[in-house]
């Protein structure tokens, strides 16, 4: 058996002495393995670099199998950003995401286009790509199942004034309902809500980390439950990186 696709390198970990086992992002086959022959290769070191966007050929005997990759090189993201470490580390995050949490061999075609989406943009400075880094978590967690409700408050059904989520049912809340609770209730960023909005550089990084706070709420509780509730280490290094940056540019 065999198939042609594209794809997103997610990681390439030793095999052997020097053959390397590739998970990839494609756009038809979902998160699929395979065995690169000779992928600890200078030549081919570049090439499976996590972030890259590669051609593939998959070859196995029967579906189930390992099988085997051929790869071709089509762009390089990550090498875009070698000198600028923020950008990396929400690279890393998105890429380990991708990996814990989605199913294996399942097609998944809208978030791969807009994973390719995400990583083009990230050569743009964060408040350009950070709130399109939030909704693409939100599409993540949509994709698999546990997509928020942020059209309506669920108290009220007003579409106005949405300004919580309910960390229960990941539903909006307007703020009149949610005010006597709203040491209880996530904060809505106001780039999510329907109403738009102008802001400054340090306004919008501090929105940008409470979507942060919030899709990484609904990642702990309703994903990683099934991966043995391992933590997302990439992940929280991102965040970390831009809450100092935040509070860096905050200062001066």
């Amino acid at each position: 058996m065999h198939w042609i696709d594209e794809g997103l390198i997610l990681s390439a970990k030793k095999h052997g002495e020097n053959s390397v086992i590739v998970q990839a992002l494609t756009r038809e086959h979902g998160r699929h393995a395979g065995l690169v022959r000779g992928g600890s290769s200078k030549r081919l070191r570049g090439v499976l670099q996590p972030g890259n966007e590669v051609g593939l050929r998959w070859n196995g005997r029967l579906s189930e199998h390992l099988g085997h990759y051929s790869i071709e090189a089509k762009s390089s993201k990550g090498s875009m950003l070698f000198d600028q470490p923020l950008n990396l580390s929400a690279i890393s995050s998105a890429l380990s995401l991708l990996e814990k949490t989605l199913p294996e061999r399942e097609s998944c075609p809208a978030l791969y286009s807009a994973s390719l989406v995400l990583l083009d943009n990230l050569k743009e400075d964060l408040g350009q790509w950070g709130p399109l880094f939030v909704k693409w978590e939100l599409g993540l967690l949509s994709e698999l199942g546990y997509g928020l409700d942020l059209e309506k408050c669920t108290v009220t059904g007003r579409q106005e004034d949405l300004v919580y989520v309910s960390p229960k049912s990941g539903s909006a809340v307007c703020q009149e309902a949610g005010l006597p609770y709203h040491d209880k209730l996530l904060k809505l960023p106001r780039f999510l809500r329907q109403a738009p909005y102008e802001a400054d550089d340090n306004d919008l990084e501090l929105q940008v980390i409470e979507g942060l706070s919030l899709t990484g709420y609904f990642i702990q509780k309703r994903l990683l439950p099934n991966y043995s509730a391992e933590s997302l280490p990439a992940r929280e290094r991102f965040l970390n990186a831009v809450t100092r940056q935040t509070e860096l540019r905050i200062e001066k």
